[in-house]
């Protein structure tokens, strides 16, 4: 479904994109430079997330962050792959590999959420 394109969602995937990290809905908001009330961001990033153009990681503690996957260096980050939550900056992160699994025969697996946590590269 083609959507209308509008200033606040411009202005929201401008702060995913730039971000080098997964977002929460409150850091989002806090980056935005125009004024969007926060149901309206809520509902660009579950557009956002039909449309495939962010997805979305809801790490251990139940809290929502989304991400505009980046490309690595030799490909694109998959579409299975693992997440790090870092304990001590709170961060999220896509990490570029992708995750094999096997599933009992007769299931089918539509969306897969895989968070490791510790802590990253930065804060160790």
């Amino acid at each position: 479904m083609k959507r209308r394109n509008t200033l606040s969602k411009e202005a929201v995937l401008s702060v995913l994109t730039s971000a080098k990290k997964a977002m929460s809905q409150d850091a989002i908001v806090k980056k935005l430079e125009l004024d969007v009330d926060r149901a309206t961001v809520y509902r660009i990033l579950n557009r956002f997330c039909e449309d495939e153009i962010v997805h979305k990681i809801v790490a251990d503690d139940g809290k929502q962050y989304f991400a505009v996957c980046v490309k690595c260096e030799e490909n694109t980050i998959p579409d299975n792959h693992f997440h790090f939550r870092c304990t001590k900056c709170e961060t999220i992160q896509c990490l570029p590999a992708l995750v094999e699994f096997s599933v009992p025969p007769k299931y089918k697996v539509q969306r897969m959420n895989c968070v490791l946590i510790g802590v990253c590269e930065d804060c160790v």
